[in-house]
């Protein structure tokens, strides 16, 4: 087998004293869909983050192939965010060529690359408008080019179809398939489960900062000896998700005096409560 184009090596991440990732160690194959599915809190974004080179884990390392760490050669990754992060004032094409030249892509690559997948996604007769009136499947769509448009190894996804309504979705959906056909690497992070059987030929579970399953669909099902990925799913997640919070870094003091200052106690509640 090729090495890994991915891999983290018992890798955790702290914001002070919140733990949002436990020793996670992964490899990410060529031509692996990989579904990274749990619910809010689970540290899916944190991980993703990591895994982009936009964080760096606390302990562990995060490298590609030939054994770098991922923050020094990110141009081999393609990234959409949750939040596209477009500039309004551009059009959908200015977006994606500015993202290109940073990459040092031709204008003409960048363009034939963009017709070619912008045709698949219904996108071709959008791309000379501003994207301040886009709709949030249009910025999506957006934000997908751009990340594909300097041909990377590996494309991170988070929460990719969230949002959207029924069409856009499914035409997300069937890029990252055909993505997959052709031999290209995708991490999907999403915390619906059907989706993720419909799209991914691996999936990862992430529950609590902690990786509780990886393999395929059938393979979880095996593992659990149940008959659907939602009650393999439940199987392996049973102790209480944590609160949304591994994201954040802790308040300063300051912040922690004027939040508690100014936010009114709960009815009922407070150390006084018998």
């Amino acid at each position: 087998m090729a090495p890994p184009l991915l891999s983290v090596h018992n890798a955790s991440k702290r914001f002070g004293d919140v733990v949002a990732l436990t020793s996670i160690n992964l490899d990410i194959h060529e031509g692996e869909i990989v579904g990274l599915v749990g619910s809010n809190g689970a540290g899916k974004t944190t991980l993703l983050r990591l895994l982009s080179g936009v964080y760096r884990p606390t302990t562990g390392e995060v490298v590609l192939s030939n054994g770098e760490s991922v923050d020094r050669a990110r141009e081999q990754l393609g990234v959409v965010p949750e939040n596209t992060g477009l500039y309004a004032r551009l059009t959908a094409w200015e977006n994606i060529r500015y993202h290109a030249r940073m990459h040092g892509i031709d204008d003409q690559v960048a363009w034939l690359r963009t017709s070619y997948f912008a045709n698949h996604l219904g996108m071709t007769e959008a791309l000379g408008r501003h994207t301040k009136g886009f709709s949030r499947g249009m910025r999506q769509k957006t934000a997908l080019l751009r990340a594909l448009v300097h041909a990377p190894n590996v494309l991170l996804l988070d929460e990719p179809t969230a949002g959207l309504d029924v069409t856009s979705a499914r035409t997300v959906r069937e890029l990252v398939r055909q993505l997959g056909d052709e031999g290209g690497t995708v991490i999907y992070s999403t915390h619906q489960l059907a989706e993720a059987q419909r799209v991914c030929n691996r999936i990862i579970i992430i529950h609590n900062g902690e990786v509780r399953a990886d393999g395929t669909p059938e393979s979880l099902l095996e593992q659990t000896g149940t008959t659907h990925l939602e009650e393999a799913y439940v199987s392996l997640t049973k102790d209480v998700a944590r609160a949304r919070d591994e994201d954040s870094k802790p308040l300063s003091r300051w912040s922690s005096w004027w939040r508690g200052l100014f936010t009114p106690k709960t009815p009922g509640g407070g150390d006084d409560e018998e």
